[in-house]
């Protein structure tokens, strides 16, 4: 008997095990968390069967998700990975090819935030899908989402038509034992057929192949009336059921054994949102008296409900309206419900005795900031040591969002929106005949992925602001992915590096300097040349980028040259430091009253003692 291997892993790990074992051809993403481990799985599954599958981190979501649709028209089977917000950035690609269709299996991997834990939204993908009229499945388990990888490469293939997977955070980041199947030999010669009524339809027949994918979703909606992927519970308590899909079916479950009512009531699992199959749904409505849908982020399942007059759910207020349904919020749902039916519930939880235990704890907030010796953080302290309070900071998505906490971003939107909301203000107080400075920051990825074409409409449109690129030489905050820049390809070779500095001025830029930020005093002198030339009446936007690698990612340059710093007696506890550098590594003794430095954390860059007008904090004399 063969042994099958098992192994524990990451629900997107498990995603990425479901892609090498359909045998997927082509895989292109962009990072961004929850989806930030799929990749990085297929490049480890790759390497270690020796597979010919093309992998790429993409400059953004809209270029990955248009590589690995091209792949599919050739008859490869293809699938792009993004987080939740990424799908806004590759809508135009997902609505027009909804229409046209692909060839080769195709699978948008969109992966939710409820909460949101780290995203500006926590937007469900399903209205996408919905809204693009292609077909959504919902896993609840890692080992779910490796299955229904395979299922949304056949339901592509059967329909030709892209298919969205939708893990949400809970399943990407959970583990689950995993048995590993065969990985096929699929091989499929590249073959692309030219069809230009199809691929390159001009408006009259892009109605005809509206008409098309019309008729696709109500055969595919048949095809989920009798799907394996809908599982149905029977109850022997018909009075209150339940319908729920993805992290929230499996939440419900454990509360439900946890409460002692394990088997009492029904409950539909709805793995594919949409198209909803409608009969299976109102099926199951009739014989309940009541029916609680729970979803998240938002009521998809409960909007397509043909009668809702027994449903009770997000839109009626049963269920909160926004944020993550967690054990504790489901309990709290359930327990007021199961209630109402005269049901003793066990064991009780008091969970307003647990919020008061918790909140007597008086446990010390300690808000997100910058890791001591980020970069970002001496170029924020010179931004703002340099320009002020009346300055303006729009800045963009990334680690240095937490410049906030330096008073040195005043905006955040989305990706690549520092540049177009630095050119909005200044075109905005240049009209009032108004001198504001705007002083933007935006990441070297972010830069890459959405600042190029703002900036070239910033340079053109005569714009004047600073633009500080913040360049650590990595895509840090989701998870340590190379960038174009540095031109490392997503499987550790080398690629062809894209220069920022050369995009830069190939964008018209004319005041291009290029610093490392370690330098704060020769930085706010760069800074100082920047102000000035945007106040230039033939001046425009100055960019400076800021360039030091990111001391998690490549700590040489630090262990080569460390700076060992104390902080001496003579600390007379201004908390100027602590204030307006805020690293976290300075920490105010009490006792001592004064500041002192936590070795454990500290990262020897030795910039504080530049920061430390007064002198207190020193070079430590070498032993």
């Amino acid at each position: 008997m063969t042994e099958v291997r098992q192994e524990v892993l990451l629900g997107n790990e498990a995603v990425a095990r479901g892609l090498v074992e359909a045998g997927c051809h082509v895989v292109a993403s962009y990072p961004g968390t929850p989806s930030s481990e799929i990749l990085p799985g297929v490049v480890r599954f790759k390497k270690e069967l020796d597979l010919n599958t093309h992998v790429e981190w993409s400059i953004n979501e809209k270029v990955a998700y248009e590589v690995a649709l091209a792949a599919s028209y050739t008859s490869k089977r293809a699938a792009v990975i993004m987080k939740q917000v990424g799908l806004n950035v590759a809508a135009d690609p997902l609505m027009s090819s909804a229409y046209t269709g692909v060839k080769g299996g195709f699978v948008v991997i969109s992966c939710d935030d409820p909460g949101p834990h780290s995203s500006q939204t926590e937007q469900d993908t399903r209205f996408f899908a919905m809204f693009a009229k292609v077909p959504a499945l919902d896993p609840s388990s890692p080992r779910e989402a490796r299955d229904m990888v395979k299922a949304a490469f056949e339901l592509s293939e059967k329909y030709y038509i892209p298919v969205i997977l939708r893990p949400a955070i809970r399943i990407c980041h959970a583990r689950q034992n995993i048995a590993f199947r065969p990985v096929p030999e699929l091989e499929r010669a590249a073959t692309f057929e030219k069809d230009p009524d199809r691929w390159a339809a001009t408006p009259r027949f892009r109605y005809v192949l509206h008409k098309e994918l019309n008729e696709k979703l109500k055969a595919i909606e048949a095809d989920f009336e009798q799907s394996e992927l809908n599982v149905r519970h029977e109850g022997w308590d018909n009075r209150l059921g339940f319908i729920a899909g993805g992290a929230s079916y499996s939440i419900l479950l454990d509360t439900l054994r946890e409460m002692g009512l394990e088997g009492q009531f029904p409950i539909l699992k709805i793995s594919t949102p949409h198209p909803l199959p409608q009969q299976l749904v109102a099926d199951f409505i009739a014989g309940c008296e009541r029916v609680l849908v729970l979803e998240e982020p938002d009521a998809v399942i409960e909007l397509q409900i043909w009668d809702k007059s027994k449903v009770l759910g997000r839109l009626t207020g049963t269920v909160p309206a926004a944020g993550e349904l967690g054990p504790e919020v489901t309990y709290r749902i359930l327990v007021g419900l199961v209630e109402e039916l005269g049901l003793p519930v066990g064991p009780y939880l008091d969970l307003e005795e647990l919020d008061k235990l918790v909140a007597d704890l008086e446990l010390p907030v300690r808000r997100s900031r910058l890791c001591a010796g980020c970069p970002h953080r001496a170029a924020f302290y010179a931004l703002r040591r340099t320009l002020g309070s009346k300055a303006i900071y729009p800045s963009d998505i990334g680690c240095y969002t937490l410049g906030l906490n330096l008073r040195a971003v005043d905006t955040c939107l989305d990706m690549g929106g520092a540049v177009t909301i630095a050119s909005g203000l200044y075109h905005a107080y240049h009209q009032d005949g108004k001198d504001v400075v705007v002083a933007a920051t935006i990441g070297d990825s972010t830069f890459l992925h959405a600042g190029i074409p703002p900036l070239a409409s910033a340079v053109h449109n005569q714009a004047h602001f600073i633009l500080a690129i913040l360049d650590n030489s990595i895509t840090a905050m989701t998870g340590m992915q190379p960038t174009a820049d540095s031109g490392l390809l997503a499987d550790g070779r080398m690629g062809n590096r894209v220069a920022i500095k050369d995009l830069v001025q190939a964008c018209g830029v004319k005041f291009i300097e290029e610093m490392d930020p370690y330098r704060v005093k020769d930085f706010e002198a760069l800074v100082k040349r920047a102000r000035d030339y945007i106040r230039q009446e033939d001046g425009g936007v100055a960019v400076i980028i800021s360039k030091r690698p990111c001391p998690l990612y490549d700590p040489t340059p630090l262990r080569e040259n460390p700076v060992r710093v104390t902080v001496t007696e003579e600390c007379d506890d201004c908390k100027y430091c602590l204030t307006a550098f805020e690293c976290p590594a300075l920490v105010l003794d009490e006792d001592l009253g004064r500041v002192v430095i936590d070795r454990r954390i500290c990262a020897d860059c030795g910039v504080c003692i530049q920061v430390c007008h007064k002198g207190f904090i020193v070079e430590e004399p070498l032993q």
